[in-house]
C-alpha cells in the first residue's frame, strides 16, 4: 500500500514538472546605424503553438520593415526593423503576456559602440529601461541568476543530485562524488554552449531520465557490491557528462552572447553550482533532523525516496521517448 502511494504521488509530481523547464524568450537589440535597430524576438514554442509574447518598443520608435517570421527548433522567430527618435538610451522597453511564473525574458541590447546590455525581463518586472553605460557585471548577474534558477527548476537534475546522497553515506566520498558530476557537467556544458561538441536535445533529455532511474534502482538492490558502490564518483563523473549536454541545450535556448561568451558561460554555471550547493546543504540539512527524531525509520525513509525518484524518472523517460518518437 505505502508503495502505491508513492507511485501516485509521484505520478502526480512528475506531470506538472514538465511545465516548469526554463525556456525564457529571448530579445535581441541590434542597433545598425544611428537611431536603427534590427529586432529579432524568440518566444518558445510547441509545435506550431508559440506562447502569447509581445514586445512594446516608446512611442518614439517606429517599425519601418515588414515582421519576417518562422519557427527554428522549440521557438517562434520574427525579425524586423524600427527607427527610434533619439536612440533608445534611457527609453523603456517592455514585454505584454508574462503572466507566468516560470516564463522570463531576456533581452540583450548591442550598440554601434560594441557596448552590451543583458537584462532579465519578468512576470514581476516587466519592462526595462536601456542603460546609457552597460556594465559587465549586470551580464554576469542575469546569466548567474539564471543559472541559479536552471537548477532549482531543473527538477530532473534535482532529482538526480538526491539519488547520489542518498546512495553515498560517507562524507568523503559524497564531496568526492558531487565533485566529480560538478567537473563532468562543466565541461560539457562549455562544449554544447561553444558548439564544440553538441548533442540532440530531445535524447539527451530521455538519457537523463535514464541515468536518475539507474541510480534509483541502485539505493533500492543495494550498492555495496557493484560499481556505484565501489566507484560512486565514476558513475557520477559519466552522467554528469550527459546533464551537461542538458545544461548547455537550456543555455543555447536562452541565448549566448557571442562577444560575451567566457563571462555569460562562467557566471551561468556558477550560478548552477550556487543553486545545487543550496539543495545540497538543504537537504543535507532535513536528514540531520530526521536523525534527530529516533521514531522515524530512516532506512524506510530511504527506500521511499529511492522507489519515489525511480518511479518519476520512469515517467519522464517514457514521456520523453513518446515526444521525439
Amino acid at each position: 500500500m505505502i508503495r502505491l502511494v508513492v507511485f501516485v504521488l509521484a505520478c502526480l509530481f512528475a506531470i506538472p514538472a514538465q511545465a516548469h523547464e526554463l525556456r525564457p524568450a529571448f530579445l535581441q537589440i541590434d542597433e545598425v546605424a544611428p537611431e536603427q535597430y534590427a529586432v529579432t524576438w524568440k518566444v518558445p514554442a510547441r509545435g506550431e503553438l508559440r506562447m502569447a509574447l509581445y514586445v512594446h518598443f516608446p512611442a518614439t520608435c517606429r517599425q519601418v520593415s515588414e515582421p519576417v517570421e518562422g519557427y527554428i527548433d522549440t521557438a517562434h522567430v520574427s525579425r524586423w526593423r524600427v527607427s527610434c527618435d533619439g536612440g533608445l538610451t534611457n527609453q523603456t522597453v517592455s514585454i505584454d503576456g508574462l503572466t507566468s511564473t516560470y516564463t522570463d525574458a531576456l533581452a540583450r541590447i548591442v550598440n554601434l559602440d560594441g557596448t552590451i546590455q543583458t537584462s532579465r525581463i519578468s512576470p514581476k518586472s516587466p519592462k526595462m529601461v536601456v542603460a546609457e553605460r552597460p556594465t559587465a557585471l549586470a551580464t554576469a548577474g542575469t546569466y548567474f541568476s539564471l543559472g541559479v534558477e536552471h537548477i532549482l527548476l531543473g527538477f530532473d537534475h534535482l532529482l538526480f543530485v538526491l539519488a547520489l546522497l542518498l546512495l553515498i553515506r560517507d562524507l568523503r566520498s559524497l564531496l568526492l562524488t558531487i565533485t566529480a558530476f560538478t567537473a563532468a557537467h562543466s565541461v560539457t556544458l562549455a562544449f554544447s554552449a561553444l558548439g564544440i561538441a553538441a548533442a540532440p536535445q530531445p535524447p539527451v533529455e530521455a538519457l537523463i531520465a535514464l541515468s536518475i532511474m539507474f541510480v534509483a534502482s541502485e539505493i533500492i538492490r543495494g550498492s555495496q557490491g557493484n560499481l556505484s558502490g565501489r566507484y560512486p564518483w565514476l558513475v557520477s563523473f559519466l552522467f554528469g557528462l550527459l546533464h551537461g549536454f542538458g545544461f548547455g541545450g537550456a543555455l543555447r535556448e536562452i541565448g549566448l552572447p557571442q562577444k560575451d561568451v567566457p563571462l555569460a558561460l562562467l557566471t551561468f554555471n556558477l550560478g548552477v553550482e550556487a543553486g545545487q550547493l543550496v539543495f545540497v546543504g538543504v537537504t543535507l540539512l532535513a536528514v540531520a533532523c530526521i536523525r534527530l527524531r529516533p521514531v522515524v525509520n530512516v532506512a524506510r525513509v530511504r527506500l521511499l525516496l529511492a522507489y519515489f525518484i525511480g518511479t518519476v524518472s520512469a515517467f519522464w523517460f517514457v514521456q520523453r521517448l513518446a515526444g521525439f518518437a
